[in-house]
């Protein structure tokens, strides 16, 4: 008897504390509903010139002074946050110094919402407010700030122009680039790469002398600038070096050639090729080997020069009384760099010809390679 009395105490204590387990659980649910909802807010800061303000505070409170919640506004002058309780708000914007700038009062926060409040502080209302002498900086910035606007709409367009004038100078379609440019310098005669885009749709055009007088404006123009920018001028400077060389001054081509490379160390291998190119075209020989030789210092692996310089010291061979040609010192030899360069190149044929005529003998790897 005495053990089924223990058991049986057990038994409701088990079943009490089941009861009590299965009340805390049919409990949970109705705490959890209980839980006060929050909300979350969002916004937009601008100043009285419509630009967006970074770094400020947006402040919450319910009184208009006791901060509850804060938020930073971004490089957008964007801010936002959440965990917000419901309820009825003051949203103050404070400046980099702690000091109220504006603010919005009897904002309504809903449950489970998302709420906007923008700080547009170009608003009628706010302007109104200022004091004189923030109305006279306003009215000077907004002054400024219509000229900036405006000189940044005539560069959009121009970088728009000189885009086509480009792609228009690529295609040979040079009139259209002349026109273009010619316009576009007639508005903005201050910047220099407009300038190059005129002159290299006039050497196109084989206007030379004006291309000429385009490209060195683009030149004293750029070193006139507060900061010249010395690509702007070497590239100028090649093409002026093309045309001065078309028409028959070379001296003055050189020194152009020089000037780009002075301003464009990076490059001088090719700038002192094009200036060997030029001065072939031109039939100086002299000249020819000079560049040539300035290019094959500056990157001993480009084989144009190689042929140039061959091709120019031809001209000076001699025939000796046996009849045989005898090229001058270097020849033979550029001509072969050349081959071991490129033995597949557009003037391999025309090297290897010229070595065989020279009674020089024409390697295998050349052809194999």
């Amino acid at each position: 008897m005495k053990e089924r009395k223990t058991i049986m105490r057990k038994t409701k204590l088990w079943l009490a504390s089941l009861i009590a387990a299965l009340l805390v659980i049919a409990a949970a649910p109705s705490l959890l509903a209980q839980a006060p909802a929050t909300a979350k807010v969002h916004g937009h800061v601008n100043d009285p010139l419509g630009i967006a303000m970074p770094g400020l505070q947006v402040k919450l409170s319910t009184d208009g002074q006791t901060t509850k919640y804060s938020f930073t506004t971004d490089d957008n002058g964007d801010y936002s946050g959440s965990g917000v309780a419901p309820g009825t708000y003051y949203f103050t914007l404070y400046n980099t110094k702690n000091q109220p700038v504006d603010q919005m009062r009897d904002i309504i926060i809903a449950a489970g919402g998302d709420q906007a409040v923008n700080f547009d502080l170009s608003r009628p209302e706010y302007i109104a407010k200022m004091s004189p002498e923030e109305k006279k900086a306003y009215e000077e910035a907004k002054k400024a700030n219509e000229g900036i606007n405006k000189e940044n709409a005539q560069i959009k367009n121009l970088n728009a122009d000189l885009k086509k004038a480009r792609e228009d100078n690529d295609d040979k379609n040079y009139a259209d680039a002349d026109q273009l440019m010619t316009r576009d310098t007639t508005l903005k005669p201050d910047a220099a790469v407009l300038w190059v885009e005129l002159g290299r749709a006039q050497e196109g055009e084989k206007k030379f002398p004006e291309a000429a007088t385009s490209l060195q404006k683009a030149i004293s123009v750029d070193a006139a600038a507060k900061k010249p920018n010395m690509d702007i001028e070497a590239a100028a400077e090649n093409t002026l070096g093309e045309v001065l060389a078309t028409l028959g001054k070379t001296p003055e081509s050189q020194a152009a050639y020089e000037a780009a490379v002075k301003d464009d160390p990076k490059n001088a291998a090719m700038y002192y090729g094009n200036e060997a190119i030029m001065m072939d075209r031109a039939g100086n020989i002299d000249a020819t080997v000079a560049a040539a030789d300035k290019a094959i210092a500056a990157n001993p692996n480009n084989p144009i020069p190689y042929y140039l310089k061959g091709k120019a010291l031809i001209n000076r061979a001699t025939v000796d009384k046996s009849g045989k040609i005898v090229a001058p010192p270097g020849c033979a030899e550029a001509y072969e760099k050349y081959l071991d360069l490129a033995p597949n190149g557009p003037f391999a044929n025309d090297a290897k010809s010229i070595l065989a005529q020279l009674g020089t003998k024409v390697e295998s790897k050349y052809r194999s390679k």
